[in-house]
């Protein structure tokens, strides 16, 4: 890659032909007209335009779920030419009514509008930045700015796709280029009829330049999406252009070099940057902090020959980065110095708030189905690459392993966007970071947030515990009577499943009350800049998802827009009000989307104690509002703990950015392995409450008469038992009572809770001995 820059050789340049030289000139004002380079300011008028009436739309008591035009009255409707009088819905006119009442009253609380005007305000300052900028290169900024008084929103949209459902027989997939003209209308411009490779260049150049204003917040990357659509071009050229600036920018960093005056410049400078890269402490990040300031043309231009290409002059491209181009400080400050932020000491106090509170890096997270964690040439499955490895019952922190290290100071894997992956309820270490192995590196940086391991493992343990208990066997067949709705509101949970339900209850409070905490604490890390000045985009399921509510939540408190990209939330225990959901709704800026199923009974049990009246997101959709993206997956979710093998299914058909498709089938792989094995456990189950066994074959799998039935013998025990003797035995030893005026639920629970316990604290052990072993390579 620096083949060409100035310092890889002091010959390079001389080779260099005048009709190179001519190329390497190339720039915006070359290549397009006048009146191509005002089509080109007008359209990002346009997208800006659009993108601040979405914001309107959020806000916006006319406007409902499903629906980007404002509701007409009543009156209205029924006077309508088109309308028959006769034919006309009264009551669903009565009930849309009620509704938009309903958020009248909402929207005029005195806190939403004050989180509206600052909303309004915050993308109102970054669109005239934007626009100044870009216009103080394509033609003028006095020109630029009138563009963007005048552009009109062309294409009003709430970066929500239409309501959808997925289910077991789908296997369409919504392709991202697909998902892209969905969410990010194109915009009709002269500009989409030339020539590919100079779309290329445009778009190119428009990063470039967006990169200059020193950050690259969540506005910046959706106006580029608007921009790539509108440009007839694939998604694909802007995740590269992204992949390979980031890398161009680090790389070029490693090669700058300041001499005293230029570190004394940085020491004096370094107090009235709002970046202070000494908390950084990979050996990366502190190279960021020792050559910081000011470098010398000669590296400016050396960053520009990087960022050229594609057509780009090194000379445009340098401009266009601005002081990018020449403080490593910036550049540092950019990607948080190196990651050292995500890794370093700014998480220990977040750590001392909620126990084991660090990202993880996915990079080379190996496959928890194949590896082996004592093997010394593999990573461990946990993969806990992370500066502080701590013990449960300590606060003392250890220094960084060298594998973290070398992760995370790798420019290869640095990218312009951050993608944070958060599970909700673990069985072991290494299901901190094993969901998210289907998080592509290629178009952004995925970590894993770990936090609170033994809440959350004493949680997984507990629903997994339960959901194979006999009385969950019994209540489920009760249960799917009624809908989950029916059992929630009207308490029609069979009291075998209430027996034993203090096996979950007391795990399922305390993890939710510490979710909540490390969603604030995610919140304050990213007002913090822990991800640098790059968009974030946050994936969680079950409670991983309610971390990610809590920090939406918090950041609309704290006014903190621009930091959130995107946000899915999968199986979510949380409130399903349009109050809170337009408040999440605030502070993200691309997709915001709520995956839920009917059938998750296991979340409906859970959250049974708390505040139902407010709905439940995991189980239901969001109503009226258009910036929500409802995605139902009742057909393929049928308990909660298969979210934990389909959230790569569920990215995937929705058209998320950076799936992993090898991933996917793995996972895809897993569920099917784990519905196999509970299929056979429950014909053994099965089999045995008959006084029976399973008759398997030589290579150990169940054989099956010819209707598909499992083959069945009868167990001898001192004499042959009679035929349904042990169906009705097994219902009827449930309500004898048993030792100490106990019944066998009682019973039940006590071993369930101390099986629960010893799983618990060896899955903590092998965590800890995964950690220790990591730290030593």
């Amino acid at each position: 890659m620096f083949k060409h820059v100035p310092w890889a050789s002091s010959h390079e340049g001389e080779k260099s032909t005048e009709g190179k030289q001519q190329q390497e000139e190339e720039s915006l004002t070359t290549i397009l007209n006048m009146d191509q380079r005002g089509d080109l300011t007008l359209l990002i008028a346009s997208i800006m335009a659009s993108m601040r009436k979405a914001i309107e739309m959020n806000f916006d008591a006319n406007v409902s779920s499903g629906s980007h035009k404002p509701l007409v009255t009543e009156d209205e409707r029924i006077m309508d030419a088109n309308t028959n009088p006769a034919s006309a819905d009264v009551n669903a006119l009565d009930q849309e009514k009620k509704l938009k009442e309903q958020r009248q009253k909402e929207l005029s609380a005195p806190k939403m509008k004050e989180l509206k005007g600052d909303a309004l305000k915050f993308i109102d300052q970054w669109r005239t930045d934007v626009i100044e900028r870009i216009g103080s290169i394509v033609n003028s900024r006095e020109e630029a700015s009138s563009q963007l008084d005048a552009a009109p929103a062309k294409s009003p949209t709430s970066h929500a796709a239409a309501d959808r459902k997925i289910d077991a027989e789908s296997h369409d997939s919504e392709a991202a280029d697909t998902a892209l003209k969905e969410l990010f209308p194109p915009i009709d411009t002269p500009l989409s009829t030339l020539e590919e490779p100079t779309r290329i260049l445009i778009l190119h150049s428009t990063v470039l330049l967006l990169l200059s204003l020193e950050h690259y917040v969540a506005p910046s990357r959706v106006l580029l999406l608007y921009l790539t659509s509108s440009l007839q071009l694939p998604l694909s050229v802007l995740t590269s252009d992204e992949e390979k600036i980031a890398k161009g920018l680090l790389e070029a960093a490693e090669h700058m070099s300041g001499d005293e005056e230029t570190q004394k410049k940085a020491e004096e400078n370094k107090h009235s940057r709002k970046w202070k890269v000494g908390l950084a402490s990979v050996a990366g990040a502190a190279l960021i902090g020792v050559t910081g300031g000011l470098a010398a043309p000669l590296v400016a231009a050396g960053v520009g020959s990087v960022m050229g290409g594609l057509g780009l002059g090194a000379t445009a491209a340098a401009g266009y980065l601005g002081t990018v181009a020449g403080s490593t400080v910036i550049v540092g400050s950019l990607f948080g110095a190196y990651g050292g932020k995500m890794t370093g000491q700014m998480m220990d106090a977040y750590a001392k708030e909620v126990s084991d509170f660090a990202f993880l890096p996915i990079k080379d997270s190996p496959d928890p189905l194949s590896s082996n964690p004592n093997d010394k040439d593999t990573p461990s499955t946990s993969h806990d690459e992370k500066k502080e490895i701590k013990d449960p019952s300590s606060n003392a922190s250890k220094p960084i392993s060298p594998t973290a290290e070398r992760a995370i100071s790798d420019p290869s894997s640095r990218r312009l966007r951050v993608t944070i992956g958060i599970s909700g309820w673990l069985t072991s270490a290494s299901d901190v970071t094993s969901p998210w192995r289907i998080l592509s590196p290629a178009s952004s940086e995925p970590f894993a947030l770990r936090y609170e391991l033994e809440a959350l493992m004493n949680l997984g343990n507990s629903i997994s515990a339960m959901v194979s208990s006999a009385a969950w066997g019994y209540a489920k067949s009760e249960m799917i009577k009624h809908t989950i709705f029916a059992e929630l509101t009207a308490a029609l949970w069979p009291l075998a499943l209430l027996k034993i339900s203090r096996v979950v209850d007391n795990p399922f409070s305390v993890a939710k009350a510490r979710s909540d905490k490390a969603g604030e604490l995610l919140a304050d890390a990213l007002v913090n800049k822990a991800q640098g000045e790059r968009p974030v985009v946050l994936v969680g399921y079950s409670l991983g998802a309610r971390v990610v509510y809590s920090c939406l939540m918090s950041l609309a408190k704290r006014k903190a827009f621009g930091l959130v990209e995107s946000a899915v939330l999968i199986g979510t225990p949380c409130p399903s009000t349009t109050a809170d959901w337009r408040v999440m709704r605030s502070v993200v800026a691309s997709r915001l989307v709520n995956v839920y199923s009917e059938n998750d009974y296991v979340l409906g049990f859970l959250y049974r104690t708390s505040s139902i009246q407010y709905g439940v997101a995991g189980l239901q959709k969001i109503e009226g509002l258009p910036g929500v993206e409802n995605v139902d997956v009742s057909g393929t979710v049928s308990g909660h703990l298969r979210y934990r093998y389909l959230v790569g299914a569920v990215l995937k058909k929705i058209g998320f950015e950076g799936v992993d498709l090898k991933a996917v089938e793995e996972e895809a792989a897993a569920l099917k392995k784990m519905d196999e094995q509970e299929e056979e456990k429950g014909y053994v189950e099965k089999a045995k409450a008959q006084g029976k066994s399973i008759v398997k074959g030589a290579d150990g799998k169940i054989l099956f008469d010819k209707d598909g039935r499992p083959l069945m013998e009868k167990v001898w025990k001192g004499g042959r038992k009679e035929d349904g003797e042990a169906e009705s035995g097994g219902t009827g030893k449930q309500e004898k009572d048993g030792k100490d005026g106990k019944d066998a639920h009682d019973e039940e629970a006590e071993r369930l809770e101390k099986e629960v316990q010893e799983k618990t604290q060896q899955g903590l052990l092998q965590g800890m001995a995964q950690k220790l072993h990591i730290s030593r390579k």
